[in-house]
């Protein structure tokens, strides 16, 4: 009979501590589009200038989308290259799929390099690696090529979550967790990255709401680097990952739909999302800070998903949010519009950022306690809850 028993083994398995962010990264294209200057490109470019009303609406959505600029791999030289993609259905999946296989993980390798050097370690000491984007799919997936790009050990351990849509920022940092808390020594790179090309195509009369995707998304990659029981000397700590929850709202079914078709990716926003997410945040809220003992929503630093300045204004108004919760937030829907998965860690870093600006007390704005939200297809909410640790340097 051995002497050591699983429960010994499964003890010495594990970390002592809470998941910790320990360095972030973001990346995008080179190519950066105005919005202010889009209406006009988009529908050229689509060969739909005759649709004048529809040319009308589509300036109000952007001028109503609070964004500044965003940025797209796709540009006039490839879209002319490839006019399939500036139909509204043509198949086009092919071209589509060419472009994101290489694009999605070179995008990835250019933010993880980034929190690789920011966390300054030697990436032989990565031991996990989950990567997660809505574009596009294959085999073997963008974290194999990642893997590659990098040069991370062959035996890094792999997760690829692909088609999640735009609350799968908080999903990265749910899994993150798990694996650094039941593994010791584990240090996981959370890559996220999204690129437009899936889902561009012209304009139409009738669904609507695929030209409010293509007022809204831009391209972009986020990378994190998550460990338990960081070693201070070498190591800075920013967030720890207290808590993550994840819940399909109730009367969602069909609010927010992609379909991955010969077309590329098509999106179907069916339902007041604004609405849906504003009625039912609070619950969200409260089951994940009543262990802690915080009623206050103001008390909290904010990180939530912008899918659309609607949800953003729905939110503050339902939670009676001071107007400097959601300025982080705002600021990268503004500078960067919705990238789907990686805008929450946008949001990280430029909350991070600003707090070292302004010599807060901790990463938080100074504040002890976050949450962080992501919304997406489903409607699926995950929570997570942050805590902020003291800026040592």
């Amino acid at each position: 009979m051995g002497s050591v028993t699983v429960e010994e083994i499964r003890k010495a398995q594990r970390a002592q501590g809470p998941a910790t962010v320990l360095a972030i990264g973001t990346a995008t294209p080179a190519n950066c589009v105005y919005q202010a200057d889009y209406p006009d490109f988009y529908f050229r470019i689509t060969k739909s200038e005759h649709k004048a009303e529809l040319k009308e609406k589509f300036k109000r959505m952007c001028e109503k989308s609070m964004i500044r600029k965003r940025y797209m791999h796709l540009n006039e030289e490839i879209l002319k290259e490839n006019p399939g993609i500036c139909e509204y259905m043509a198949p086009s999946l092919d071209a589509r799929q060419d472009m994101v296989v290489v694009e999605v993980p070179k995008l990835g390798k250019e933010a993880a390099t980034k929190a690789i050097k920011e966390w300054g370690q030697p990436k032989s000491k990565i031991t996990h690696l989950v990567f997660c984007t809505t574009s596009g799919v294959d085999m073997p997936g963008a974290d194999y090529q990642l893997t590659k790009l990098l040069g991370l050990r062959p035996s890094v351990k792999r997760l690829m979550m692909y088609q999640q849509g735009c609350f799968a920022g908080g999903t990265v940092l749910r899994l993150a967790k798990d694996l650094a808390e039941n593994n010791a020594g584990a240090r996981v790179l959370v890559v996220c990255s999204e690129i437009t090309a899936v889902t561009f195509r012209g304009p139409s009369d009738t669904h609507l709401d695929s030209l409010v995707g293509q007022a809204l998304f831009g391209d972009g990659a986020a990378a994190v680097i998550i460990g338990a029981d960081p070693d201070k000397s070498v190591e800075r700590p920013l967030f720890e990952l207290v808590s993550a929850a994840q819940t399909i709202l109730p009367d969602s079914d069909g609010a927010i739909d992609g379909h991955l078709r010969e077309v590329g990716l098509t999106f179907h926003l069916l339902k007041d999302v604004p609405g849906l997410i504003s009625k039912n945040i609070e619950k969200s809220l409260k089951e994940a800070f009543a262990p802690i003992g915080i009623t206050d929503w103001n008390s909290l630093f904010w990180i939530a998903h912008p899918g659309g300045p609607a949800i953003l204004d729905q939110v503050e108004i339902k939670l009676g949010l001071k107007e400097e919760k959601l300025r982080p937030t705002r600021h990268v829907l503004s500078e960067y519009g919705n990238m789907s998965s990686a805008c929450v860690l946008f949001i990280l870093d430029e909350l991070r950022k600003k707090s070292i600006e302004e010599g807060k007390a901790t990463t938080g704005d100074g504040l002890e306690w976050g949450v962080l939200f992501g919304f997406g297809p489903g409607l699926t909410v995950e929570t997570v809850v942050l805590h902020s640790v003291p800026a040592s340097i």
